[in-house]
């Protein structure tokens, strides 16, 4: 959420730097919104002054043995009026609240300023993909020729956007995952966590997901209870353990790293991806989450994207690094890099992995906070990235170590954890 200062004294400033996302700030709902909050904040507050001194007199008149009705009168006249104005206040804030809420974070100045995913800008490449002398198959082909990926035995038991996976490759997915955790606590210095599946609405609010993105989310109804959601990504849990904390200076930066499932209902994707595993419902992920003092936020963006990065090279896997332009960055991002993976069936790179600096945006949200060198509290930074997806890994995979006989060579990265298996084959 940004700094509703921010928009009070740098309007101007706030709806060009969103101009540039696409996003129109509503400046004469905002403004209205303002001008019967300081006109009330104004009058509340003469009020409650009125009412304190008027209280002093009648202390001064009952200690002297005076009448004090009168006076007595006009305490009961503006506390009336007082808990009128607070109440609506109090109501006017909460609009105000909810206002700000749907307003996505500002892009940094260093942002491409672009429209669409057209207008990403390419950082670096890495790898060469591999040339076939044979006609490659997708993942799909690869999968289901071995008997290893079944989709329709998935949308029987399920519907669409989901896949069952069985012996090797069931395997490889697990070995993924696993591999992921190991390299980023061992190498990288994250401490794993396991955290709950199902998050309570407070949690979806704080990292970005409620109140604008509710359709993307599947809803578990409850009768005597508040809702539960199923997380989009181990980004709501992990990054909600700060949630209304106040650490310690020394304790930062914090960095975590967890493999959940993630649940995404889809919304708005009709048509997109609709063969594989490249979008689906339920997909496994291993995310990378750090909570870092303000000024050190830049750089630990650039030393999560690497973490990512590496996974990719261990399996020599070709990728590209590529940043966001302005209109095609998440709500709560201030600056993100998409790491996009080469599919030799689709001839073309696509997402493997998305990380974001979100800065202070998702922090305020949670009133995460921080003691700096100072001892002054002060708003944490927040990053996350995917350390990798684990579905579209294992798609990666299947296609760019695929054989002409069907099989499938394992990355040598992935063998000590198939007991040396080399190859997946019938």
């Amino acid at each position: 959420m940004l700094d509703i200062q921010l928009l009070r004294t740098q309007i101007d400033v706030v709806c060009e730097r969103l101009a540039t996302r696409g996003y129109t700030l509503d400046t004469a709902t905002f403004q209205t919104l303002e001008a019967e909050r300081k006109t009330l904040q104004t009058r509340t507050q003469d009020l409650q002054a009125s009412r304190n001194s008027l209280s002093k007199q009648v202390g001064q008149l009952k200690s002297k043995g005076e009448d004090a009705s009168a006076v007595m009168a006009e305490v009961a006249a503006l506390k009336s009026e007082l808990e009128a104005n607070e109440a609506r206040l109090g109501e006017l804030l909460k609009v105000l609240e909810d206002f700000v809420a749907t307003i996505p974070n500002l892009p940094q100045e260093s942002v491409p300023v672009g429209k669409s995913e057209a207008d990403n800008v390419e950082v670096h490449r890495w790898g060469t993909p591999r040339q076939f002398d044979f006609a490659v198959k997708d993942h799909v082909d690869v999968g289901e020729g071995l008997g290893q990926i079944d989709f329709a035995a998935a949308a029987k038991i399920s519907g669409a956007r989901f896949s069952l996976l069985k012996g090797g490759i069931a395997r490889l997915h697990r070995a993924l995952s696993q591999f992921m955790l190991d390299v980023h606590t061992t190498e990288h210095g994250y401490t794993e966590v396991y955290t709950p599946y199902l998050v309570n609405s407070a949690s979806m609010f704080g990292t970005g997901q409620l109140p604008k993105f509710e359709a993307d989310l599947f809803k578990i109804l409850r009768p005597e209870a508040e809702p539960l959601y199923l997380i989009p990504t181990a980004e709501v849990p992990v990054t909600n353990l700060v949630r209304d904390e106040i650490l310690a200076h020394d304790t930062l930066p914090l960095k975590l790293v967890c493999h959940t499932p993630c649940f995404r209902s889809e919304a708005g994707s009709y048509g997109k991806d609709t063969r594989g595993m490249i979008r689906q419902h339920q997909f496994d992920k291993v995310e990378l989450v750090q909570i870092v003092a303000a000024d050190k936020s830049n750089e630990a963006h650039e030393a999560l994207t690497r973490h990512a990065e590496i996974i990719l090279e261990k399996l020599s896997l070709p990728y590209r690094r590529v940043a966001l332009c302005t209109g095609d960055m998440g709500f709560s991002s201030a600056k993100t890099y998409d790491l996009e993976v080469w599919l030799p069936a689709q001839n073309t790179y696509r997402e493997i992995s998305s990380c974001s600096n979100f800065e202070a945006f998702q922090a305020r949200r949670m009133q995460a906070r921080c003691r700096n060198e100072k001892n002054k509290t002060e708003l944490v930074h927040t990053l996350n990235g995917s350390g990798l997806a684990v579905g579209r890994t294992l798609v990666a995979i299947l296609e760019n170590y695929q054989n002409a006989d069907g099989s499938v060579t394992v990355p040598p990265a992935l063998r000590p954890y198939l007991g040396g298996l080399e190859t997946i084959s019938r």
